[in-house]
Order: C-alpha cells, then structure tokens, then sequence
C-alpha cells in the first residue's frame, strides 16, 4: 500500500503568500474597500471566493465578488515569471519520493498560476498530481482538498502526512484525518498552527528535510 506526501504550495513551498496579500489588498481598494493588510494574511489559504466572504461578511455586495476575485487574479499574474520556491523545496520533494512517497499538491491554485508555481518549484519529475479546489465542492478548511489528494495518491489517511503554512490547512487536514505537519514560513505563528491541529511545526522546507528522519514521515506509514 503506497504513502503519500501531501503538499499546500503557497507559503509552503513557495514564497508567494505576502504577494497575495498586497494583491488581494489592492483588489479590495479597487472595489472601494478598505481592508488590513494583517486581515488579509491571515486569510490567505482560503480560496478566492471564500476569502472574500471571510473579510467582508455576509452582508457584503456579492455582485462584487466576482469583480474583486478576477481583480486579484490579474494583479498576481503580474508576478508569474518571477516567483521563487523557498530553498530547499525541490530537495524536499525529491528526497521524500526517494523514500517510497507519492507527492501531491493541494492548492486553490490552477491553470496558469499553478504552472508558473510548478515551475518555481521544479520537480515536476516527482510531483503525482494536483488536487485544486476546483475539483471539489469546498475548498480548505473543508476536508475535500485533502481527500482528493488522498485519491489520487491512492494512499488511505494513516499512511500519509500533509503538510502546509495556514491554520486553514492544518484544519483541513485534520478534518480528513490526516497527520499536519506545519511550517513557519508562510508567516502564521507557532501557536495558531499548533492550535489548528499541527503535529509538528518546522521553520521551512529546509528545516522540515534537515530532520526529515525524526519527522513525522518517519514514524508514518
């Protein structure tokens, strides 16, 4: 029976979270609101939609989501040809399919700006697939995403570990039973992380493959 190893991608593999926030943060001017830039950090994990209804409420203007999504959308993919994998994260993956795992991504990410993040990251010779939230009914928290990284793994939940940046994923991960394993590069706080369900929580990538043999990798499966 395969094992797997469950990826978020922004802010966990890639340096990418604090460019959304000053995307989302402009998209938001755009539409006339005036929202904190720390409101938004917090938020970021979440998908668009559920990102914009998280921080302006239910009595927000819903017309404007649409708006202020593809707003966000355009603003970031100015950023495309210049995103960057935290060191490490190539390696990571690599050495964890040379211990027998299959990789998954599990991203809101899709089309293009998954392949400008696929390429940052550059191990596409190891990565199985992807699980976005557009191939499910909710995106994280919701357990979804993960579960379907699960299927394409192939992989029941006790022989896999997930790892991510965000309270949104650790919950998530812990809704599909998943062990979490959380990292400190996507700029969320030790304790939020362990408060969401976190195992373990590493400084980054380079940190999680220095000690990857104690890690929970090592004692799942």
């Amino acid at each position: 029976m395969p094992q797997a190893a469950l990826f978020d991608v922004d802010g966990t593999l890639t340096d990418t979270n604090y460019l959304h926030v000053t995307c989302w943060w402009e998209a938001f001017r755009q539409a006339g609101h005036r929202v904190a830039m720390c409101d938004i950090h917090r938020a970021v994990g979440l998908s668009g939609g559920d990102l914009v209804a998280h921080l302006l409420g239910e009595e927000r203007d819903r017309e404007q989501d649409g708006l202020i999504t593809a707003a966000h959308k355009t603003l970031y993919a100015t950023h495309f040809d210049r995103l960057s994998a935290f060191d490490g994260a190539g390696d990571l993956l690599r050495a964890l399919a040379a211990r027998g795992r299959r990789i998954v991504l599990a991203t809101s990410a899709s089309g293009r700006e998954l392949a400008a993040l696929r390429a940052a990251v550059g191990a596409d010779d190891v990565i199985a697939g992807t699980a976005s939230s557009d191939d499910v009914s909710a995106g994280k928290p919701a357990p979804e995403p993960v579960e379907h990284a699960l299927e394409i793994a192939g992989c029941p939940a006790s022989r896999a570990v997930f790892v991510g940046d965000s309270v949104w994923d650790m919950r998530a991960a812990v809704r599909a039973g998943v062990p979490a394993v959380a990292l400190l590069s996507g700029g969320v706080s030790r304790g939020d992380l362990e408060e969401a369900g976190a195992t373990a929580v590493y400084r980054d990538v380079s940190d999680l493959l220095a000690r990857l043999d104690s890690s929970p990798f090592a004692r799942s499966g």
